[in-house]
């Protein structure tokens, strides 16, 4: 079954690939959605697909790629929007 969840990633989290690294790890992962960096420096995601899976990219935003330096992790399910593929957005 698809969930959706709503992800915000605080931290040093901008400016270290997070978005990119977020992208080829929900490729991987076989999630659809989109990543986009927030004015305030944090990192917000839009992911869906089934819970194994948004428990993995979950459990990988903690870390994200090599350089960030994560502080927090929140998320929130909310309703499925049927997104076709995962992408970045400005």
């Amino acid at each position: 079954m698809t969930k959706h969840y709503n992800i915000t990633v605080s931290g040093k989290v901008q400016g270290v690939w997070y978005r990119k690294s977020t992208k080829e790890t929900a490729k991987r992962l076989g999630i659809h959605g989109f990543v986009k960096n927030l004015d305030n420096g944090n990192v917000y995601i839009e992911a869906e697909g089934d819970e194994t899976q948004l428990k993995e990219l979950v459990d990988w935003c903690h870390h994200g790629p090599e350089f960030a330096l994560v502080s927090h992790v929140k998320f929130k399910e909310d309703a499925v929007q049927g997104f076709e593929a995962f992408e970045i957005k400005q």
